[in-house]
């Protein structure tokens, strides 16, 4: 009995292990997360800076940076980086200007 236990135990904890996300999975995420910040963003030519920071699942957000130009005309095309909150359960991106180093 005890031998029966621990099997079906063991096989508990292999199939929980084998829940993790695929290579394909993340790339899908990855995609839809830059499609989702860049449409978001306010910047023109707007790309992502980098690979995304990926929060704890309790948190449920991931992280981007995004580098583009101001299209405002009185901004004269100056580059801006954006960060993006991309949420993964509602699928939204949320943007705000990026400065480092400013409070």
């Amino acid at each position: 009995m005890k031998a029966f236990l621990f099997t079906l135990l063991g096989g508990v904890a292999a199939s929980t292990a084998a829940q993790a996300s695929s290579d394909q999975a993340w790339d899908q995420h990855y995609r839809q997360m830059n499609q989702y910040c860049i449409a978001a963003s306010g910047l023109k030519d707007v790309k992502a800076l980098g690979k995304p920071a990926e929060f704890d699942d309790r948190v449920g957000y991931s992280a981007l940076l995004l580098e583009g130009r101001y299209p405002q005309k009185h901004m004269n095309n100056r580059k801006g980086t954006e960060l993006c909150l991309y949420d993964k359960q509602r699928k939204a991106a949320f943007v705000t200007e990026w400065t480092p180093g400013k409070p």
